[in-house]
């Protein structure tokens, strides 16, 4: 068998390659992903026996493992190369693709014909939801306040265009005006309002990076991995900036494998 595991600063994913993928994640307590403890640790925990033929890693610390574990390869894949893989086979990508990784973070990147460019990223994503989640909720579990925000209405959080000015250029009046503005006068709301609205601030915060990249490129795509762009709330705050300039954003049910994916398929492309 063939692993891969990709050193999250959230969640540990691993895939194991025996001819068809077989996918798992461990919270990311420890990050001793430059250390070879964390390999024998993991093994243990997903109760891996069987013999590996090779040990496929990325984020995180990675590059500073040794490079063999016990008598196994360890082939160090850099994070843009797994983000950039992972998507291209997710996604049956072809030559000229905008790839956004919504994990904790955001990084932006390039696949132009065999070469993956890293254009940018912002401190903005997952993290981010949880972390203020935790300030203005007290609960910093993104799936969590992902479903009380389903619950709750934005509207007693956010300002919104038509709240402020009559009209503002080619805008429509519901799009968002000022994130968190109502909270100046009113302060916090109840845990699904605020949830709601803040989910939808991380979704415009990226879907308006991915726009302008894409702006950039002069494509009318983007690719989105990471578990992030799968929460509905931020998803929806991303298809919400994407839409203004008519560019279409793509998801898939396995996202948040993406890297470990990549990982794997980018180092056996490599070697062939």
């Amino acid at each position: 068998m063939n692993i891969a595991i990709d050193f999250g600063i959230t969640n540990t994913d691993v895939v194991i390659d025996c001819g068809s993928h077989e996918f798992h994640s461990i919270a990311s307590i420890s990050l001793l992903s430059g250390k070879e403890e964390v390999l024998s640790e993991i093994f243990e925990t997903l109760n891996i026996t069987d013999r590996i033929e090779s040990i496929h890693v990325t984020g995180g610390k990675s590059a500073a493992l040794p490079s063999r574990y016990k008598d196994i390869e360890i082939i160090k894949v850099s994070e843009i190369d797994a983000i950039a893989a992972g998507a291209k086979r997710l996604f049956n990508l072809k030559e000229n693709a905008l790839i956004v990784s919504a994990g904790t973070g955001t990084a932006c990147v390039w696949l132009n014909k065999s070469k993956f460019t890293h254009l940018g990223g912002i401190a903005v994503g997952g993290g981010t939801f949880e972390g203020l989640g935790k300030l203005l909720t007290g609960n910093a579990n993104g799936l969590e306040l992902n479903e009380f925000g389903t619950k709750g209405n934005r509207r007693k959080i956010d300002l919104l265009i038509n709240d402020v000015v009559t009209e503002l250029g080619s805008l429509p009046g519901d799009i968002t005006a000022v994130n968190f503005g109502n909270t100046k006068l009113h302060g916090l709301d109840t845990m699904e309002n605020v949830s709601a609205s803040l989910g939808n601030m991380i979704g415009e915060i990226i879907g308006t990076t991915a726009a302008l990249y894409a702006h950039i490129l002069q494509l009318q795509d983007v690719y989105f991995v990471g578990r992030a762009a799968n929460l509905c709330l931020i998803k929806d705050g991303i298809n919400s900036r994407l839409s203004l300039s008519n560019i279409r954003g793509h998801y898939h049910p396995e996202a948040g494998f993406a890297n470990v994916v990549g990982a794997i398929s980018f180092s056996k492309k490599k070697t062939n």
